[in-house]
C-alpha cells in the first residue's frame, strides 16, 4: 500500500490517542475496544442513513457533507480497531484485495 495510506494510519492512531486523553478526563478511563466497535457500528449506520438521504429516500439537509464526513470517520474507526486488535490494516486490506481479485 502507498505511503499516503501509511500517513493516514499514523494520523488515525495519533488522533485516537487524543480522544483517549479526553475519555480519561471525562470518565477516568479510556473506551474499551468494544466501545470503539459500538461507536464504529453507530457511524456505519449513519452512513446508510446519509446515503438514503442523498438518494432522496430520507429527509435531511446537508446530507452530502455529513456523508463525506461519516465515510472518512468509518475508515478512521476501522484503522483504529485494527490497531487496537494488533492487526496491520494495510496487510489485511492487501490480502483481501488479492484474494478477492483471484476469486473474480
Amino acid at each position: 500500500m502507498s505511503n499516503d495510506f501509511d500517513s493516514i494510519v499514523k494520523r488515525s492512531v495519533a488522533l485516537r490517542k487524543k480522544y483517549h486523553e479526553l475519555e480519561i478526563q471525562h470518565h477516568n478511563s479510556e473506551w474499551t475496544i468494544e466501545e470503539d466497535a459500538l461507536a464504529y457500528l453507530t457511524d456505519a449506520g449513519l452512513v446508510g442513513r446519509n446515503i438514503m438521504s442523498q438518494e432522496g429516500r430520507w429527509p435531511k439537509i446537508n446530507s452530502k457533507e455529513e456523508l463525506e464526513h461519516k465515510l472518512g470517520e468509518n475508515i478512521w474507526w476501522l484503522i483504529v480497531l485494527a490497531e487496537r486488535l494488533g492487526i496491520d490494516i494495510k496487510e489485511a486490506t492487501e490480502r483481501f484485495l488479492t484474494r478477492t481479485e483471484q476469486l473474480l
